[in-house]
């Protein structure tokens, strides 16, 4: 080979390596501008209190987050609580898991789906109950962490007065978070949350004729 042809593949070589350091180069500057900007946002974050989280919309993974949030507050020695208040005809592996937890009082208190029980009175108690627990929590300051799955379900229906939520949420105890889901929020208590997501569906397995799984929705 000609030392043209070597010269040319060391110039090549030489090309490769400087681009892929200059590129190496401009990632960390990018990186060092995104960390001094997020570290900036996290030092003028300075308030400490508990938050109103809402999780709505059509898609799957409402509940599954404000479990996850549970699971979170149970590692962090909080004391919990969750209120159910539309689920209860049948078990969840939620259910099954988080009995387990001393510092978690749970309770399952709707009758089942709305069209399963088809009996609006009997589901109206069923919800106001749940509320009266629910309502008793989010005033007890002993609680760090209360779920209320489904309660937007049941404010949707006027199964609980929206008026009577938003008063509970605004006079709990001032470090105490509260985790509300279910489709279908109403806008003042989505005005009134510190955090909303609006789950979106763009796929389900069930639309594919794919029953209902341990694990996955149950």
């Amino acid at each position: 080979m000609s030392a043209g042809g070597n010269d040319g593949t060391k110039d090549g070589s030489a090309d490769r390596a400087g681009f892929a350091a200059s590129s190496e180069e401009r990632h960390r500057e990018r990186m060092q501008r995104k960390k001094e900007l997020i570290d900036r946002k996290i030092a003028q974050a300075t308030i400490e209190r508990g938050v109103l989280v809402v999780n709505t919309g059509n898609g799957k993974g409402k509940s599954s987050s404000g479990f996850g949030m549970l699971a979170r507050s149970l590692g962090h020695g909080f004391k919990c609580a969750v209120v159910q208040f539309i689920k209860g005809s049948f078990s969840t592996g939620e259910e099954a898991f988080f009995r387990r937890f001393e510092e978690l009082d749970y309770h399952v208190m709707g009758e089942g789906f709305t069209w399963e029980t088809q009996d609006k009175e009997r589901d109206i108690r069923a919800a106001q109950s749940a509320w009266a627990i629910a309502a008793k929590m989010m005033a007890d300051p002993g609680y760090d962490f209360v779920l209320l799955d489904e309660l937007n379900i049941a404010l949707a229906h006027r199964y609980v007065a929206l008026d009577d939520v938003l008063a509970a949420v605004a006079a709990r105890p001032e470090r105490q978070h509260v985790v509300i889901t279910g489709r279908g929020a109403p806008d003042a208590l989505i005005e009134a949350a510190d955090t909303v997501t609006e789950m979106r569906v763009i796929k389900h397995a069930f639309k594919a004729g794919i029953k209902a799984q341990k694990g996955i929705e149950l």
